[in-house]
């Protein structure tokens, strides 16, 4: 009997990169298409109280609208962070790590959709945002995807570093 191959360390995780980035990013798409369709822009829907409700954005900026002339630069920025974190999502040491990275990716993907795709243009258009929690800044399921995911990353990187340097598959 032949001991099984390894895998190559630069492709170890490249499913669960690729299979996590798309599905988030479709996942968000779907969702703003559905809160397009159902919301008025600027209208409250409460869910919980004043506590959880929904209420339709739409944000040029980056997180808590900030940087509204950016525009274009988020763009690159999230364009930039897709195309590395598929890069290096594979190599990562655990698949916890790969997961978190994905997670983000396909927040960033999601968004990035929004900006390429949506009014008032290519490469500016305004991201889609739905979710009201408190006080808090209007979000929607891709920047939910994209906190998930660093708090994902950066436990799994305390954990692999703390197993020795993770040769974790």
């Amino acid at each position: 009997m032949t001991p099984a191959k390894p895998q190559r360390p630069a492709r170890r995780h490249l499913g669960v990169v690729v299979a996590v980035t798309i599905a988030v990013a479709a996942i968000d798409q779907l969702v703003k298409q559905l809160m397009l369709n159902w919301l008025e822009p600027g209208v409250v829907h409460p869910v919980i109280g004043d506590w959880f409700r929904f209420y339709l954005l739409f944000n040029s900026g980056a997180a808590f609208s900030m940087g509204r002339n950016l525009t274009g630069l988020f763009t690159a920025i999230q364009l930039t962070f897709v195309v590395g974190a598929l890069w290096f999502g594979p190599r990562m040491a655990s698949r916890w790590e790969a997961l978190g990275l994905a997670l983000v990716a396909g927040g960033a993907l999601g968004n990035l959709c929004d900006r390429l795709f949506r009014d008032p243009g290519f490469w500016v258009g305004h991201v889609v945002d739905y979710i009201s929690v408190g006080g808090f800044a209007v979000f929607n399921l891709a920047d939910a995807a994209i906190t998930v995911g660093i708090a994902v990353f950066i436990l799994a990187t305390f954990a692999t570093e703390l197993k020795g340097g993770g040769d974790e598959r």
